[in-house]
């Protein structure tokens, strides 16, 4: 370790941690961390390694400090994030707040929240100066993606909070031996987070100066005045835009996709990606009883060996824990019920156990949540309801590597081959369960850059609002729009067999705003896309794509849910909505026209749409049953 480094953390560090930062013989990783140590001026840092007993030392941190309390369950305890009023809390990825900090000479995309990286530093390095001060740092080292891998991009995060440094022990691979055997030069991206000021509750007290800011210059996160995980766990999703750009530079794709193996006839498994907004069925798709989990939020993809391969970059679920029950996930379920380790934020806790919003049994009307003490018909001073657990955004934090269908290849480290990729949003009028794109450019276009999905409490802002979500990772783009689908484009353009693309929607209600498809039925989607991936099923050329056959569905049902499936049934949700599918149209190529450089075969694919949709219309009307088509 360089010697200005050594000085600047002199007095910090105790022997072992000393020993454990020169042991990586990395000086950029020490002038890190003796910056950030530094600036935060926290009283103490503990290094910390792979070791089981630095990762027990985290956990029982959390709890020593108040950041977390246990649960009458061994290994499980709860956190709560801040909480004022609905308006006002520490209960969602903060977009306002989120911003590039861009330096002259480069632009972003005029629609990604951004400002001048001289002005932004100063103003988060602001907030940070003396912001750990009282309380000790962790140094934690945490891997993306398997270690040793052809995927692996290595992390160092520096943080005051025990429940976000143990959060992400559940959720990451440990990094250290990997930085250290890469030594001397090794690229590595860079967290460093202050939870701020506290209260009496252990939650921070500053919101109105949270900030969440990404140095694209210097692949670095800072984040400040927030314990949230979105805004907090950097190598969530602040480390997916770090890793696009770097995907862009590199010709990989970095991507907000579930990954899963579904099981086919035969004892085969084919594998899946799928890109969902929050809340629209991401984490339930990739747990579906019966097939295999590998990832439910984001994964790499690279081409290796003429075939697209793709790696969880995560080993943990930080999942929605609305609805979660007994017969919708029986998986999670029982991880949640059952001893191990899981850490619930912003739920209800009365006599030591956790209740939530659609648990599947009774919740109690008094208990302690996000809120304080708590009873049933509580408002907050905006007068809003305070439910027993957060609406949206309750949370549960757990390895994969304690669910009984986690798929074996999880740390392969040349991923599995991707047979299928999905798209899918939250849509009450327009699309049709399941389809699978003409091919993958088309698939790309019509499903992946037209997605929209209604908004839910998942981000802060209205719900129920209809709102373009490109490939379920616009929020989170480092480079523009029109880079981003060409590269997507340009994946597939060179695979001797290039992934199916499908799109699914759950959502789909009748006049009456009923749900046309029950939960359960997107296990007999899945089953049909692989089937089709497979080559062992027909599809119908509707105008928006391939449409599954009734046959093929009534089989699937009965097989796979032991439910009789009615023709009625098919026809109600398989009818082509054209007036709806046309103003979708619409609404998208109003978003492009907006987009400088959007490629000329985006346009081009949506007017061959639009055209086989309008011929459709002038031949049967508006609304067109599968059956005649």
């Amino acid at each position: 370790m360089e010697a200005e480094h050594a000085e600047r953390l002199k007095g910090k560090l105790d022997g072992a941690s000393l020993a454990k930062l020169q042991a990586l013989n990395n000086p950029d990783v020490s002038e890190f961390v003796a910056d950030a140590v530094a600036l935060g001026k926290p009283d103490s840092v503990k290094v910390c390694d792979d070791s089981p007993e630095d990762i027990a030392y985290i956990r029982s941190r959390a709890v020593e400090i108040g950041e977390e309390t246990a649960l009458a369950t061994d290994g499980h305890t709860v956190h709560f994030d801040g909480f004022l009023s609905r308006k006002r809390n520490d209960q969602a990825r903060d977009k306002g707040a989120t911003k590039y900090l861009v330096p002259a000479g480069m632009k972003l995309d005029a629609k990604l929240n951004q400002t001048e990286r001289g002005s932004g530093l100063s103003e988060v390095r602001g907030l940070l100066d003396g912001a750990m001060k009282g309380r000790q740092a962790y140094v934690r080292f945490f891997c993306l993606g398997p270690t040793d891998s052809p995927f692996s991009i290595s992390c160092v995060q520096v943080t005051d909070s025990a429940y976000v440094a143990h959060s992400e022990d559940l959720l990451y691979r440990g990094g250290y031996e990997q930085l250290r055997r890469a030594g001397r030069g090794a690229e590595f991206f860079r967290f460093l987070h202050s939870a701020g000021r506290l209260d009496e509750r252990n939650t921070s007290a500053e919101t109105d100066k949270r900030r969440v800011y990404i140095d694209i210059a210097e692949n670095t996160v800072y984040s400040v005045n927030t314990q949230y995980g979105g805004n907090t766990i950097g190598l969530k999703k602040l480390a997916l835009r770090l890793a696009i750009r770097k995907a862009d530079r590199e010709g990989w794709l970095a991507e907000h996709m579930f990954l899963m193996g579904v099981n086919g006839p035969g004892g085969r498994v084919t594998y899946f990606a799928g890109a969902y907004p929050s809340a629209c069925g991401k984490t339930s798709t990739a747990m579906l009883p019966g097939e295999r989990i590998l990832g439910d939020d984001l994964a790499y993809l690279r081409k290796i060996g003429g075939e697209a391969r793709a790696v969880n970059v995560e080993e943990g679920i930080f999942g929605i824990i609305e609805n979660v029950n007994p017969d919708d996930d029986p998986e999670i379920y029982k991880i949640l019920t059952h001893t191990g380790e899981v850490i619930f934020s912003n739920v209800l806790v009365a006599d030591g156990r956790p209740y939530w919003i659609g648990m599947g049994s009774e919740i109690p009307d008094r208990g302690v949540n996000y809120a304080g003490e708590w009873h049933a018909g509580m408002t907050d001073p905006d007068g809003n309801e305070i439910t027993p657990s957060y609406k949206g955004n309750a949370r549960y934090t757990v390895s994969l590597r304690h669910l009984t269908n986690l798929d074996d290849r999880l740390d392969d480290p040349d991923g599995v081959p991707v047979g299928g990729v999905i798209y899918g949003g939250r849509d009450r009028d327009t699309a049709v369960p399941v389809q699978e794109a003409f091919d993958w450019a088309h698939g790309i276009i019509a499903y992946g850059a037209s997605l929209e999905s209604e908004s839910t409490a998942a981000t802060i802002g209205a719900e129920g609002v209809r709102t373009f979500d490109l490939m379920s990772i616009f929020q989170f783009l480092s480079i523009p729009l029109s880079k981003y689908i060409q590269n997507n484009l340009d994946f597939g353009k060179n695979l001797p067999q290039p992934p199916k693309v499908f799109a699914t929607n759950y959502w789909l209600k009748d006049e009456a705003g009923k749900y046309l498809n029950g939960k359960l039925d997107k296990a007999v989607w899945i089953k049909w896309m692989e089937l089709r991936v497979r080559g062992e099923a027909e599809g119908i050329a509707g105008p928006t794509g391939l449409l599954p056959m009734y046959e093929d569905l009534r089989r699937l049902f009965k097989q796979v849910l032991g439910k009789d499936y009615a023709q009625a049934d098919y026809v109600r949700q398989f009818t082509i909505r054209i007036p709806e599918n046309l103003a979708k149209l619409d609404r998208i190529e109003q978003v492009y026209r907006g987009v400088a450089d959007a490629p000329k075969l985006l346009f081009d694919t949506l007017a061959a749409q639009r055209k086989r949709l309008m011929a459709l219309q002038e031949a049967k009307g508006d609304y067109v049953s599968p059956l005649d088509i």
